[in-house]
């Protein structure tokens, strides 16, 4: 049983458990409804447009009638990890002496599957809060091989998810990041390199490095996110993982010549073929 009083942290209870992080739910105090407003509104603007810092934000907020300041959209895009999103100063920073890796795909030509995975992490909105959720794909299918939300954005909850990608697909021959301090932690980097595995990284300020994870947000977002109100983590578990698996399984994609991400991970219909 997880106990909040206890010496150890929660995270660090249920990593001992082999559970995830998000499974230990409580409600905070959270933003004030307006702050929960203009995070909605700022979710939907950087989505849009990931080249906006928080000048053009706090500009456009204050043409669409929100009386904000920068210092304010500065502190909400720290709480919403748009850091992580889109690399600033604070999230994607790593962790203190942990080692950043060199950007290994520049110029490689991607062919097959478990050649490359990427992940990432991104802000989801609630009726009444927010989570986080992080995401593992295979570059060359665009296939999403594992997921989890979390309340916080700690180092525990993307553990998970490449325990899980790992348990089920195995390992690729290259793993791409931006250099968040949930990347570079010790938890996260070292299973991959034990195994053999390439850590690369993106370089900072570069987003388009990570554009794989960077498209799917986008997709997930306007054919999904924006068009529900999640009430909670549950819902949006339910909700979030049924439009993932029509992602992998039944949406066609058009760069991958009319198949389904699944289609490409297991190489079947080959463009051209009969």
């Amino acid at each position: 049983m997880i106990v909040a009083e206890e010496a150890l942290s929660v995270c660090e209870q249920c990593l001992l458990l082999g559970v995830a992080r998000s499974s230990y739910y409580q409600q905070g105090g959270g933003e004030s409804g307006t702050n929960m407003s203009l995070m909605r509104r700022m979710d939907e603007l950087y989505t849009a447009d990931p080249t906006w810092g928080s000048r053009k934000m706090r500009d456009r907020l204050r043409i669409e009638g929100h009386p904000v300041n920068r210092k304010r959209i500065q502190r909400l895009m720290r709480i919403m990890g748009l850091q992580v999103i889109y690399p600033k100063r604070h999230l994607s920073r790593p962790l203190g002496g942990a080692k950043v890796y060199p950007y290994l795909l520049r110029n490689l030509m991607i062919v097959r599957p478990n050649q490359v995975w990427c992940a990432d992490i991104t802000y989801i909105r609630l009726s009444h809060g927010f989570i986080y959720l992080v995401a593992i794909l295979d570059w060359y299918s665009r296939k999403v091989l594992s997921w989890e939300l979390s309340i916080t954005a700690d180092q525990y909850f993307v553990i998970y998810a490449l325990e899980e990608a790992r348990r089920r697909y195995g390992d690729p021959e290259i793993f791409n990041t931006d250099q968040g301090s949930q990347f570079t932690c010790p938890g996260f980097v070292h299973p991959l390199t034990a195994s053999g595995v390439q850590v690369s990284m993106d370089g900072k300020g570069r987003a388009l490095d990570n554009v794989i994870v960077e498209r799917f947000w986008r997709s997930l977002k306007y054919e999904e996110v924006y068009l529900k109100d999640y009430v909670d983590l549950v819902e949006a578990r339910r909700e979030i993982g049924g439009y993932i698996e029509r992602y992998n399984s039944f949406r066609p994609h058009q760069s991958l010549g009319g198949r389904t991400p699944n289609m490409a991970y297991t190489d079947r219909w080959r463009e051209g073929a009969a």
